[in-house]
């Protein structure tokens, strides 16, 4: 469950930072300094005391002077800073005499200011002496009367008093909610201290200045991102400098690599040697009047080698070498990414002859102006500026440009045409002859045992590139050293593919053996079909372990020519629904059809998109004809297919229908003729599988060795 957070609210009165909330009024927090504050009856005004009694000669003011004067010694306690002071002195009891020379007064005394300048010295109290007081001697002297007011620091920690006699002290202030009310019901007056108060210029030019600042900032960021004065090394740039490029220079490239290292792409190494012997020998090309290729472009899908190439090329030509990604001239700002290129090709031309290598083009080199923005962007000016670069007014001699792509669809049509990319080379995926010699190259340095054969590990892996097979080899060479053996051998191969196929092993999977036994059947029933099916792919292996979503497999090994060439006859695809319905069939036949499950959901859905592409695209249906209908609609995303829009009527649609349906059911004939046929054969093989999980191919075929098994005739 998740877990829920609770806020916990009290009814007490809190105490935060700097403030308090009074349990009487807790919709007002403090300052409280409209709290009524008690009268100090034994205020005096402290003055430096005198030998003599102080005569005061005022000029002829008002007689107001006098009252106003007194008046002024109580704000200015009040308005003294948060910072613990030594007691004042008291003053002595000499009486101060005022005189004007001008209007003498009368003799008769003012009585109001008699009594004010006049009063009694303060008695000693037993209050402490230091300057910092315990919590306890504070509070003790609030209720006793002898603290006249507070102010607290703006985080509430701390307070500074100041005592009835003038003395102040600071306090350390605990956690206590019923300070407030302490104070108050005992008069003092309550302030809290608003901070320093010589910061208030510094505040003032600080907001002034910061705009000013900001948009310096700015401006500087913004010249620097176009590469403009500052923006160089001995700038003001520096290592924040944008315009420049981010490719990694090699005078001499030492790539470690060479065509040597590269198998399974001969006709891609092909096309490149030529372009380094015309770095090597130019003066043969020019004497008949070639022109060294400006661009090659390496088009193939991912992990055929087409970045191992371009090392190659470096490492095989001796020329200064350039490399980057697209990625580097993407940039937050418009325009860096056209800084960039310049800079790069900048540096290019000064190294004549180079090669400059930009992987994942398709990052900059998509079609301009498809975008639902505008074209005003920055990916449009980089590849504005490359298209310049490569071929523009000025020309460009002697800089090859070398790119990869996985994409080459979404390219733009300049950046493809003759003069900027002369030449496109397809990186495609290695054949069965590419496959051993690539094995052979990943398998330098390992231990492999005598009976690893890589004519049988590349025809049990049609469609895997060059990264594919550097992977498989270091999953077998895992699986060794996990099971800490001294040799890699095939088990560790094949289980390494299968890994990679179907994921790992569930090894801590409970499985009933009512569920094995109904695995082991639907698997067998899958192998038999495919055995007996006249030009089927033979089976390799069959597993009933537990691999990811799957709860068993039948690996078959598909026709080399058949993948190469991607035709595939009408009597091939009616024979894979026969396989796919094989399993469902073998239950049915076994346990019965009110006992079957839903292993057979993923065949399902293969049959029908099998039957229905025959019908709508593949012209295999009489009553369709030779008409592909239900074509794709809308547009590509990522290289995939958004919808399929149907562009037929609904009489079109209920044939199709009928035709799709017709096609399934004379397929799941086929597979139950052949189970019933041979149900012996799927007895022996269920109970092989029971016994050992896993049935290689060559165990498989002499099953129908002794059974004397023939193919299915229609």
């Amino acid at each position: 469950m998740a877990s829920t957070s609770h806020l916990l609210l009290t009814s007490s009165t809190s105490s935060f930072h700097g403030a308090s909330i009074h349990p009487r009024f807790p919709s007002l927090p403090l300052p409280l300094s409209l709290l009524p504050r008690r009268p100090n009856p034994s205020f005096r005004a402290h003055l430096p005391t005198p030998q003599k009694p102080l005569r005061l000669s005022l000029k002829p003011c008002t007689a107001a002077a006098t009252i106003l004067l007194s008046a002024l010694a109580p704000v200015a306690l009040a308005a003294d800073d948060f910072s613990p002071l030594t007691p004042l002195p008291p003053s002595s009891s000499a009486p101060i005499q005022i005189e004007s020379t001008a209007n003498p007064a009368p003799s008769t005394p003012n009585p109001f200011s008699q009594s004010l300048l006049t009063a009694p010295k303060p008695q000693s109290t037993d209050l402490p002496e230091s300057s910092q007081w315990r919590y306890s001697e504070f509070l003790s002297a609030v209720k006793k009367g002898k603290v006249e007011r507070v102010r607290f620091s703006k985080d509430g920690g701390a307070l500074q008093l100041t005592a009835v006699d003038g003395r102040r002290a600071t306090v350390i202030v605990p956690n206590d909610p019923d300070l407030i009310d302490i104070l108050a019901m005992n008069g003092v007056d309550i302030s809290v201290s608003e901070g320093e108060g010589g910061n208030g210029l510094f505040n003032f030019i600080g907001n002034l200045l910061f705009p000013f600042l900001a948009f310096a900032g700015l401006f500087l960021l913004f010249r620097r991102a176009q590469g403009g004065p500052g923006g160089g090394p001995g700038g003001l740039g520096g290592p924040m400098d944008f315009g420049r490029s981010k490719s990694k220079f090699q005078e001499v490239p030492e790539t470690g690599v060479t065509f040597g290292d590269v198998a399974g792409a001969d006709q891609a190494k092909l096309e490149l040697q030529e372009v380094v012997d015309f770095l090597k020998n130019p003066d043969k090309y020019t004497a008949l009047g070639a022109k060294i290729p400006k661009g090659c472009l390496l088009v193939g899908p991912p992990g055929t080698g087409k970045t191992l190439l371009a090392r190659a090329v470096a490492g095989e030509a001796g020329v200064p070498f350039f490399s980057c990604a697209a990625s580097e001239f993407v940039e937050l700002f418009v325009g860096v990414g056209a800084s960039r290129v310049r800079d790069l090709f900048e540096k290019a031309k000064a190294k004549a002859p180079c090669i400059v290598f930009i992987d994942e083009i398709d990052a900059v080199g998509r079609q301009r102006g498809a975008g639902l923005g505008g074209g005003n962007d920055e990916r449009e000016q980089t590849i504005n500026q490359l298209l310049t670069e490569m071929d523009g007014f000025s020309g460009n001699s002697g800089v090859i440009v070398l790119a990869a792509t996985n994409r080459p669809d979404v390219l733009d049509a300049a950046l493809l045409r003759p003069g900027r990319f002369d030449r496109q080379v397809t990186v495609d995926r290695p054949d069965v002859a590419g496959r051993v010699k690539i094995l052979q190259v990943h398998s330098r340095g390992k231990a492999l045992a005598k009976d690893v054969d890589f004519e049988k590990i590349a025809r049990r892996t049609p469609g895997f590139t060059g990264a594919d097979l550097q992977n498989l080899m270091n999953e077998a060479a895992i699986l060794a050293a996990r099971r800490d053996l001294k040799e890699i051998s095939k088990d560790e191969i094949s289980d390494a593919l299968e890994r990679i196929i179907a994921g790992p092993e569930k090894k801590n999977a409970v499985v009933s053996e009512e569920k094995k036994k109904l695995v082991a059947y639907h698997e067998a029933g899958h192998a038999l079909v495919g055995a007996l099916m006249p030009e089927y792919d033979p089976v390799a292996k069959i597993s009933i372990i537990p691999r990811g979503q799957a709860g068993g497999l039948t690996f078959f090994a598909p026709s080399e020519e058949r993948l190469e060439s991607g035709l595939y006859s009408r009597s091939y695809l009616e024979n894979q629904m026969a396989v796919a319905l094989g399993g469902r069939v073998a239950e049915e036949v076994i346990f019965g059809a009110d006992n079957v499950t839903t292993g057979a959901s993923n065949d399902f859905m293969q049959v029908s998109r099998v039957a229905r592409q025959m019908v709508e695209r593949f012209g295999f249906s009489k009553k369709i004809g030779q008409v592909a209908i239900g074509g794709p609609g809308g547009n590509p995303f990522l290289g995939q297919q958004m919808s399929t829009q149907k562009d037929y009527s609904m009489a079109t649609a209920d044939i199709v229908d009928s035709e799709v349906r017709e096609l399934v059911e004379k397929s799941y004939s086929r597979a139950k003729q052949i189970i019933t046929t041979h149900i012996d054969i799927l007895h022996k093989l269920a109970q092989l599988l029971i016994e050992k999980e896993s049935v290689d191919g060559e165990e498989f075929m002499s099953l129908f060795i002794d059974g004397k098994a023939e193919l299915y005739v229609a």
